[in-house]
């Protein structure tokens, strides 16, 4: 499928998350370990500054989340954006292909937060089974292989709908220095895990048994961090996916995403009806 869309420096390795018989449980304790990752480097703020600069120019009061697994960083996103001026308001729908029970039951428990989780199924590469409003991808377009990724991209153009996919991770290192590193990058993070754990809400006794205990948690997060790397689509690889695409009434742009300080993290790749 690669070759299709020419040379694309992405490959399609595995992670553990992908596989239908990895369990719910032991997916939700690794997603709390990227929610605290993604708070220690400023993600939450970064999105919610490109989103409200979105919402307010298309006069946009929803944002709808595709793929969103156990919910990710958006719940902290729309935290960030309620504190914004004119943006107290925004809700935040959640989707995925397969909606979780368990989190269905978390984020639909209560809705003082504008907070909900569809319980229908939405497919990404029919944007136009999801609620209107701003449709957004947090790191998950590089679990997309070619094909599927593009279609993502024609369906959000033909049914003239707003996009935003984002990745925190930047596929910029070369593949023979990846593998080179891998086993070094692995015992890091590793490591990390068990420094991050205690700061995870709530703590749940499997978390910590799972960490500390029997590791698999930190040795399946180690390996999805490091593999999704080089699975993350390049600025070079979003321009072959977007071969074609763009109109009149639809653009399309990407760029590195940056923090107020100006520093570089990850890459996004926006679509807007004109």
């Amino acid at each position: 499928m690669e070759t299709t869309f020419g040379n694309l420096k992405r490959i399609q390795l595995f992670e553990f998350e992908d596989f239908g018989w990895f369990p719910a449980w032991l997916r939700v304790c690794m997603t709390n370990l990227i929610v605290i990752l993604q708070k220690m480097i400023g993600i939450p703020e970064l999105l919610a500054k490109m989103i409200a600069d979105i919402l307010k120019s298309k006069n946009l009061n929803t944002i709808v989340d595709l793929g969103s697994g156990s919910g990710g960083a958006m719940p902290e996103v729309l935290a960030s954006l309620h504190k914004i001026n004119g943006l107290e308001e925004v809700s935040l729908i959640m989707t995925d292909m397969y909606p979780s029970p368990e989190m269905l039951k978390k984020f639909n428990s209560k809705t003082s937060d504008n907070i909900s989780y569809l319980e229908t199924s939405v497919d990404a590469t029919n944007i136009s089974s999801a609620p209107k409003g701003l449709k957004t991808m947090m790191n998950s377009f590089h679990h997309m292989r070619p094909a599927k990724a593009r279609a993502i991209l024609e369906s959000a153009q033909r049914t003239h709908q707003p996009l935003l996919i984002y990745e925190m991770g930047d596929n910029n290192i070369p593949l023979l220095i990846w593998w080179l590193l891998l086993p070094i990058s692995l015992v890091l993070l590793i490591i990390m895990v068990l420094f991050m754990t205690p700061f995870v809400k709530p703590l749940t006794c499997r978390q910590i048994v799972f960490t500390y205990l029997i590791p698999i948690i930190p040795i399946c997060y180690a390996w999805d961090g490091q593999a999704s790397l080089p699975r993350m689509y390049t600025l070079k690889d979003l321009e072959l996916l977007l071969d074609g695409l763009g109109s009149e009434n639809y653009r399309w742009e990407k760029g590195h995403a940056k923090k107020q300080n100006g520093k570089k993290q990850g890459t996004y790749l926006l679509g807007l009806p004109n």
